[in-house]
Parts: C-alpha cells; structure tokens; sequence
C-alpha cells in the first residue's frame, strides 16, 4: 500500500510539473508573437518615411510573422528567412514580368483571376517546395495581381510587386529579433528540455512496470499499470516535439558548430525506448496471475533489481549525453538474472513473464537502443518510397485544387467588393494544405477562428478607441489565449492562426476606415473564399475519407500479409526484407490514421454515418501487430546468434522445427488476414447471395486455414523445445537461459498476432454489418462466395 501511494504522489507530481510547462511554453511562444508583431507595429504604425512608404502591406507583414514564427525556435525562423527568399522569387519576381507584359489598367476580374489561378498552379505543382514556402508564395500572388487590379493604371509594375516584396522582408526580419531577444529560443534547448522530460517519464513507468512485476499481492500490479498508462500521453508529445525539431536542430548547427550535441539524433533511441516499454506494458496486461510464480525465487528478484537499476542509469544518462553508458566489463554480472531462471521449472503460461524479461534484456543491451548504422539509409528509402507514392497519385490533382480554389475566391470577393477583394483569396492562400485534410472541419475552425479575432480586434478598437497609439497593447492577451487555442482539440492549429491574424490585421493597422465596417468586409470576404474552397474539394475530391479509410485498411492489411511472411529463424538471411516490408507497414497504419481522423469529422450528410470506433480499435491492433512483429524479430536475431553458438546437433534440430512450425503458423495468420483484406472491400453482402457456397466436405472457406486452426503449433513446439532442453548435457546455463528466453518471447509475440489478428476479424465482421443491416454477416461463407466467383470468372 505504501508504495501504491508514492507512486500515486510521484504521478500527481508529474501531472502538476506538465501543467505548468504546459503554461511556461504557451507564454513563451506568445511573448515571442507578440515581440514579433510589435517590431511589424512600430515599424510600419510609428517607423520613420522610408520605411512606410516601402513598406506598403503591413497586413502581409503580420501573416508572414505569423507563418513563420508560430511555436518557432531560432532554427525554423533561420529556415524562414530562407523559405521567404525561396517564395518571393516565386511569386514577386514572376509577377513583375507579368504585370509589365500585361499593364495593370488591362486587367479585369476575371482576367486577374486567371493569372492568379495560373501562378497559383505552378506553385503548388512545384514538388519538393516547403508548405511555408508555398503559402507564402501564394498570399504574394494574390496581392500583386488583385491589388493591381484594384488601382488599375495607377499601379507601377515593377514597384509595386517590390513593395510586397519589402513587406514579406519586415516579417522575416521581425521573426530573427523575435527569436534572438532577450535570448535566442533554440531547438538544441527545446530538444534537450523534452528529452530531460521524457526520460523522466519513462524511468518512472520502467519503476511502476518492475514494481508491477515483483508484486507479491493480487491488487497493486493493476493500480500501478494504470499509473503508468496515465503517463503515456505526455510521453508521446515529448516525442513529438522532439521529432519535430530535429529540422529545426540542423539550421542551427552551422552558426553554433561548437555544440557537439546538434550531431545526433536523440529520435532514434528515444522512439526505441518507447516501444520497448509499450511491450512491457504489454506483458504485464496480459500476465494471467499476480505474484508471477518464478518470482518467488529470492536470488531472481535481487537480479532484477541489480538489473533495474543498471537500466535506470543507462536510460538517464542518455538525457544528458544523447547517447547510453557503454557496456560493462563484467558481462557475467549483467546477464546473471537471466541464469536464475530453471527452463524446467517454466510453464507456457508464463509466456507473459519471460516477454517482459525480454523487454529488460532489450534495454540492457547496447544495440537495442542505439541507431541502427543503416538507419540514415532506411530513411532515405523510406522517403524515396514517399516520393514515389506522392508523384504516383499525381501532383496535377492537388495543383488544380488549389489553383482553382484560389481563381474562384479571388473572382467572387472581386465581384462582391472590389476594393477588398483580396481579403477572399488570401485566406485560401495561406492555408494551403500539403495533404488531404478535413475539408468541412477545417473551414468550420478558420470561419470561427477569424470571427472570434475580428470582434475582440473591433472590441478592441472601440476600448481604445481614445488611445489609438498604444491600442495595439490590447494584442497581448490575445496572443497569449490564441496560443491555448492552437493547443486545444476545437480550434488546433488552423482555428488560432485564424483568430490571430483577424484581431492583428484590425489593432495593427490605420487608415482602412471604421473597425466595424472592415471586420464585416472581411468576414464576408473569408467565408467566400472558404466557400469556394469546399465547393472545389467537393467536385475534385468526391471520394469520401470514410471510403478511402476502407481501401487503405485493405492496403495496411496487405502490407501486414507481407511482413509476416517475411518471418523467419534465419534473420541474417531475410532482415532486408523484413525490415522494408515492415516499413510499409507502418507508413500504410500512419495513413490509415489520417483517414479515420479525417472521416471522424466529416458530415454524414445521406451517407451512411462512418463507424471510427470499430476501425480506430482495428488501426490498435494493426499498431499492436508491428510491435510484436518488431520485437519478434529481435527474438528471432537473438535466437539465431545464440543457438549458432552452440555446436550441437539437438539444438540445430529443434530450431529447424521451430522454423517448419512457424512457416505452419505464418500459413494460417497469412490466409486470414488475406480474407479480411478480401471481405472488407465487399460493397454489398445481399449481392452475395446465391453467387457461392461453402464446401461442407473441406469444413473451411477457399481451402485455407482458418485463425484457429493451428493456433497452439507454437506453443507445443516450444514446449517440446523447452524439454528437449533438459538433456542439453555440456551447455552453458546461461546460453540455455537465454534460448528459453528468446523462444518464448517469439512465441508470446506470434502469440499476439494471432490474437490481433482475432479482434481484426471481429471488427471486420462489426463493419460489414453495420454496412448491411439487413444481412447476416458471416465471413466464413462470404470469403468462400468469393472466391467461388473469383473461380468461375477465371
């Protein structure tokens, strides 16, 4: 009970600490904003003549501060400096050469919305072009050609695009000031801060996963697992901002080479660390009984504490060096908990227990947490795999929405009003999305976004409306509520820059007229271009994510089809192969996600309503699935190193079988998985009827084997392995222990996919009935009418 309540206190504790960086950071990054937009304020508000006359577009001056220097460090604003450069050449330069071909008093509204559809198109057709750079790029084109159009002959056509041009330069430079004062905001420090606190994090769940496992009592292991659990989430987003700023790490390593630090990746070994303590979490749920029953021996729990604690160290000092403790001498002494383990003495049940011992031996081993020296290799493959399933969907698609998206905002807030035409196209502009994205959701968020900002900046007006010069105070709590905004499930990221921008371009700017009048302008404007937006989306993107959800779970579950079969004892022999088809599994799971999210959130409409919740609980096993296939492949490296270390005949026998074994168990995962992958893509189940029938005579569908059939072949042939053991005469306790040690965790992990792959197939089965309500799903039998069809067409 005593220690239930210290780890209760130490986890309450944390939940406070996080609250309060939580606050630290949304202040700071509003401190940052704020300073930013201040420098853009008095420059262009207060800043001497040359300076306002150049400066023409303190409005674009706002939005790129706001593109650039949101949640930035002094990293992402130098990468904006360059982007800004990048996107001026794009959109300034090409529209000084347009303009003078065309002569601004020629254009008209469907003329300049042409051009800007045309320019917008190139931009976006551009492959290998930063998001940030693209938005900025557009809000350029819009304001040359609509602001052209709008003084007409008055426009000059070479100082004026070089005006926006000086306007984009504020900004940036805005942003460095911003970033360096009072202190530069680095990435190194963010980057370090995060991995501080995720080693925090995690060497409290490795205490609570130990103390779970040498429990004596029936109670506490449950408590202290769900205490883990609760730090789980909070872990995740160290990881995230941790990856997310490696980019950010690397334009900073040149001004500041003598940080050594800024050359490694702490990603890598982190996200490593975080799996093998999913796995743990995993074998502690799954254990049958508490106390586990060879904890009971007195030798094996100080082992494990020794064990503990070596672990603690190394995975603590890997915040501050960026690296693990090298290995110790005495080898002996760091697998001595293994060899307290009697392979006589271990039942199958205890499966569990020697996966979580495992996991302890994937920690305390070097190579585990270390990056793979092949992985700067497999990241480029992975990114060339990107590129070419990209470029193999086509760019033109997403060029064309976008250049048509912009050419319609732009002709119909021209035709509404003229003279603030531009306000409908530049929202649309600098919200380009480089991916499929919630299109009703997102636009709902913007809309809300920029009427909330757009009142507190007319508010905000009318409050101090006797102090003018200093109005643009009033900004600073609002920067710092917009930043809670983007951290917050409702709004996100869209719905705050939205409010930011609405309140800025009101309280920062002077001579545009009543408050009140230009909020109401622009809102109408906004919802213009929003408008245009969706009803392109709508036409050019019909699909709905709820159906390519489905497709893509039919993909993920080829993918895993594939991974598995790629299982092997022999892991010298297929780890290339293994290893790249496991890649694509996870990238075809991560794209599973962003349908699901995407489909969560799109209206119904008279569509049948999307089921998340069944295919957010297949997306978990599918996750579960790569993990145990993960941590089966080390098993199968370990095992295949030890057992190649043993010169005897018994044990190159009893690995052949678990290999004839496992190909038995690989052949029935395999063949259910390729029926899930069949049946969820079936439209109609009433289709069905009458097409096929079941083969009483083979007693299963298609003459495959079922999950089930087949489902202890791993079980007994470790159990007869586990036996076979105990005439192993002459071989060393410890390589015996550490066989028993591996085999097991093989087996607990094909164990799991087997038991994924269950929950796989009930979830299959909840979605095709709750696509046909009228039917009685069987899978089984649609399978087998399948296939029957499948025969009779060929």
């Amino acid at each position: 009970m005593a220690t239930t309540t210290a780890a209760a206190s130490a986890t309450s504790q944390y939940q406070q600490d996080r609250a309060r960086e939580m606050w630290r950071r949304c202040l700071a990054s509003a401190f940052r904003m704020a300073l930013a937009c201040t420098i853009v304020g008095v420059a262009t508000l207060y800043g001497p003549g040359f300076i306002t006359r150049h400066v023409a577009f303190p409005a674009f001056s706002y939005v790129t501060v706001i593109l650039i220097v949101t949640d930035a460090t002094l990293g992402d604003t130098l990468r904006g400096c360059w982007l800004a450069l990048y996107a001026t050449a794009l959109g300034v330069f090409p529209g000084i050469l347009s303009l003078w071909l065309i002569g601004p008093g020629r254009l008209t509204a469907a003329t300049t919305s042409a051009v800007v559809a045309v320019s917008a198109f190139v931009v976006a057709l551009l492959e290998g072009t930063h998001l940030v750079a693209k938005r900025i790029a557009l809000g350029q084109i819009v304001l040359v050609y609509v602001v052209a159009f709008i003084n007409g002959g008055r426009t000059k056509p070479v100082m004026h695009p070089l005006h926006l041009a000086a306007s984009t330069a504020l900004g940036v430079a805005a942003c460095v000031l911003a970033l360096l004062l009072p202190f530069p905001s680095l990435a190194y420090w963010q980057v370090t801060e995060n991995c501080k606190l995720y080693i925090d994090n995690a060497s409290e769940r490795l205490k609570l996963f130990v103390k779970a496992f040498s429990a004596e009592d029936k109670s506490s292991p449950k408590i202290l697992i769900c205490q883990a659990k609760s730090l789980n989430k909070a872990a995740n987003k160290f990881l995230h901002c941790i990856k997310s700023k490696q980019e950010s790490m690397q334009w900073e390593r040149e001004p500041i080479k003598f940080l050594k630090s800024y050359k490694k990746n702490p990603a890598q070994p982190l996200q490593g660390l975080e799996t093998i303590l999913r796995g743990m979490e995993n074998a502690l749920e799954n254990c049958s009984e508490f106390p586990v029953s060879f904890m009971k021996d007195a030798q094996l729990k100080h082992d494990l504490s020794w064990a503990e604690d070596q672990i603690l160290n190394k995975v603590k000092n890997m915040a501050l060096q960026n690296s693990i403790l090298p290995q110790s001498e005495d080898s002996e002494k760091q697998h001595k908990f293994l060899q307290t383990l009697q392979p006589t003495s271990l039942n199958l049940k205890d499966l569990p227990s020697l996966f979580f011992l495992f996991c302890l031996k994937l920690l305390h081993s070097k190579p585990s947490l270390n990056p793979n020296p092949s992985d700067q290799k497999q990241q480029a493959q992975q990114k060339e795999i990107i590129l070419l399933k990209l470029w193999s969907k086509g760019r033109l698609m997403p060029a064309l929405r976008c250049s048509l998206s912009l050419g319609f905002a732009v002709f119909f807030g021209l035709i509404y009003s003229k003279e603030n035409g531009f306000w409908s196209g530049l929202p649309v502009a600098i919200s380009l999305a480089s991916s499929r994205e919630a299109t009703f959701k997102v636009a709902n968020i913007k809309a809300q976004g920029t009427v909330l900002g757009t009142v507190y900046g007319v508010i905000g007006c009318f409050v101090f409306e006797s102090y003018v010069k200093i109005r643009f105070v009033s900004l600073l709590p609002w920067f710092i509520f917009s930043c809670f905004l983007r951290q917050s499930r409702m709004y996100g990221q869209a719905g705050g820059v939205s409010a930011v921008i609405g309140a800025l371009l009101i309280l920062g700017r002077k001579n545009f007229g009543t408050p009140t009048e230009f909020g109401i302008a622009r809102i109408t404007e906004t919802f213009i271009g929003l408008s245009c937006s969706i009803m392109v989306d709508i036409l050019l993107q019909p699909t709905r994510a709820s159906a390519l959800a489905k497709v893509q779970l039919a993909a993920s579950l080829r993918s895993l089809h594939e991974a598995v079969e790629a299982v092997s004892v022999e892991y010298s022999s297929s780890r290339l192969v293994f290893e790249e088809r496991m890649r694509k599994l996870r990238i075809d799971v991560i794209e599973l996600g962003k349908f699901i999210e995407e489909a969560e959130v799109e209206p119904n409409f008279w569509f049948l309503p999307f089921h998340g919740a069944c295919y957010v609980k297949m997306k978990a096993s599918l996750l579960k699935m790569v993990d145990f296939l993960h941590f089966g492949s080390h098993a199968v490296r370990f095992l295949e190193q030890e057992c190649r270390e043993l010169d005897s005949k018994m044990w190159r026998e009893g690995v052949g079988k678990v290999e004839s074994d496992l190909k038995v168990f690989k052949d029935a995962v395999c063949c259910g998985v390729k029926s899930f992958e069949e049946v969820i893509l079936v439209k109609s189940v009433a289709g069905l009827e009458g097409k096929g029938c079941v083969d009483l005579e083979m007693g299963k569908s298609g003459g495959g084997k079922w999950l089930g059939r087949d489902e202890d072949v791993m079980r007994k042939s470790a159990a007869s392995f586990m036996l076979e053991m105990e005439g192993g005469d002459g071989v060393e306790e410890g390589k015996k222990n550490g066989v028993v040690l591996s085999l097991g965790a093989l087996v607990y992990c094909m164990d799991g996919v087997l038991r994924e792959s269950k929950e796989i197939e009930k979830g299959v089965k909840e979605v095709l009935q709750w696509e046909n309500p009228s039917s009685q799903v069987d899978v089984h039998n649609i399978v087998c009418k399948l296939r029957a069809l499948k025969k009779g067409v060929n």
